[in-house]
């Protein structure tokens, strides 16, 4: 098989789609960790907590997504150079190494997602599961009762 100067080219648009869905998932668990953040520094809910850890791994790994698909696109620009200056061999092996940081980042990828969906199972089976009615029969709590004020009545 012969690759060509242009063969690396071809995963220009790839990577870029790549890194745009990538900086989306971030910003949006930004914005997730800064809320989340915001409601447990007022009342430190445990379950809160949970939460940001698990948001926490996940902006991780979307980092190292990201890093490795930089790492991807730079080694396909570097093994264009290498074409184009007529060291084969040497781009031959950039770009291959240039896949294997593609494949690494959509690993992660994979991985990212899998938490993703298994936080969300795990908060969909707690909406399933039965919660102790209230005395009224209702599923919705209620009001509190107060006592009648005894001010103003004489």
């Amino acid at each position: 098989m012969e690759i060509t100067l242009t063969t690396p080219a071809l995963l220009f648009p790839a990577i870029s789609l790549l890194l745009l869905a990538y900086t989306n998932r971030f910003l949006t668990l930004a914005a997730l960790i800064r809320s989340l953040y915001a409601e447990w520094r007022d009342n430190h809910d445990h379950v809160l907590f949970g939460q940001l850890k698990n948001l926490r791994k996940r902006v991780l790994l979307i980092r190292t997504m990201q890093t490795m698909g930089i790492a991807s696109l730079f080694l396909c620009v570097l093994a264009m150079l290498l074409f184009y200056f007529e060291l084969i061999l040497a781009g031959e092996v950039i770009f291959a190494l240039s896949l294997v940081l593609l494949m690494i980042s959509l690993g992660l990828s994979v991985y990212e997602i899998q938490i993703s969906v298994h936080a969300l199972d795990l908060q969909l089976k707690d909406l399933e599961s039965p919660r102790p009615a209230n005395p009224n029969g209702t599923c919705h709590p209620q009001p509190e009762q107060r006592p009648p004020s005894s001010l103003g009545n004489s």
